[in-house]
């Protein structure tokens, strides 16, 4: 349920409401909007009257929302979610560019990678520590060697860090090292990590599932702001489909659906939603245009001896000039990167 306050209400009095509410053994969100300020009303809201909520003087109106996901709904936060990393905006104007290899594999290795992505614009470092993979036999990653070396190339370019955590016992040590964390597509309904970390006042980077609807993965974000974090930033990675061609389905539509459901900011992985290096220009430029706040983006200086997913990493040069074709279309969107 949400309840749209009128337009200059006296702060005392939105407190004095709120507090009849929480009386009601149900939990208030405020969210202050240019215009008005909306509460929202987040538990077992079936007894409670909306006429009697609309009796109020300052109230303009109540709409029962039926969505299950409530803190991740627009209708409670009409504005959208900018999340600040390190001084840098993930769901503003500029389009965050999260570029980086598959996995660390030396300290050589990501800081070049990280330098070349840092001297092209890139503004956040991906790079994977500890690898779920299909195969117990394939590389694993470097796992706490990979985050030291991953916190080594932030020294050195001041590129905040993206990475992907696997098990909440390592929470402690990422919240340590990591600026964002990022919960995999095989961890989305993990719910007992979701749960921890929403503990935690550190930012979420979560990836669909392989075979998620826009709900359950909307509902994944919910377990993590139930808990109290809400810097959570949604990412399409492309879903299993029936086609074999590609790695994953790329699905753009995901992005302006999720926008008008959710507050939420919205990034596309173009690299692991294909798996081909060559559709990742095509498939970067398509995102911006239908309206996504970033990119997540696998750069290596040596694909094809890369420990891991090498077929779908861009070399720094090919990142190079499809930033500068980015540009363009960002500016043709009415957004910049």
């Amino acid at each position: 349920m949400v309840v749209i306050l009128k337009s200059g209400t006296e702060e005392n009095e939105i407190e004095r409401l709120t507090k009849e509410l929480e009386n009601l053994n149900i939990t208030v969100d405020k969210s202050q909007g240019t215009g008005c300020t909306i509460l929202g009303l987040v538990g077992d809201t079936s007894k409670i009257d909306p006429w009697r909520i609309e009796l109020e003087d300052c109230v303009q109106k109540v709409m029962k929302v039926q969505e299950p996901f409530k803190k991740a709904n627009r209708a409670f936060h009409p504005e959208n979610t900018v999340i600040d990393v390190c001084g840098r905006k993930i769901g503003g104007k500029k389009i965050a560019m999260i570029a980086g290899p598959c996995s660390v594999e030396s300290e050589e290795q990501i800081t070049l990678v990280a330098k070349e992505v840092a001297k092209y614009g890139g503004g956040f470092l991906r790079g994977g520590a500890f690898k779920p993979r299909t195969s117990p036999y394939s590389f694993q990653g470097l796992k706490y060697e990979g985050l030291d070396l991953l916190h080594k190339a932030k020294e050195e370019t001041g590129l905040p860090i993206v990475t992907e955590i696997m098990s909440p016992f390592d929470i402690p040590k990422f919240i340590e090292k990591a600026d964002i964390i990022q919960v995999g597509a095989r961890n989305m309904q993990n719910f007992d990590l979701l749960k921890e970390l929403g503990k935690i006042d550190k930012p979420i980077l979560l990836k669909r599932g392989l075979s998620a609807t826009m709900e359950e993965l909307l509902m994944s974000a919910e377990y993590i702001m139930a808990g109290g974090n809400e810097n959570v930033i949604l990412c399409e990675r492309g879903i299993r489909t029936f086609e074999t061609y590609t790695r994953n389905t790329l699905d753009l539509s995901m992005v302006p659906a999720i926008k008008k459901m959710s507050h939420l900011p919205v990034v596309v992985d173009p690299s692991h939603a294909t798996g081909k290096w060559w559709m990742v220009e095509s498939l970067s430029k398509a995102a911006v245009a239908v309206g996504a706040d970033g990119l997540i983006i696998e750069v290596h200086n040596d694909p094809k001896n890369a420990l891991c997913d090498g077929a779908q990493s861009i070399k720094p040069e090919v990142f190079a000039k499809l930033m500068e074709e980015l540009k363009v279309i960002a500016k043709a969107v009415g957004r910049e990167i």
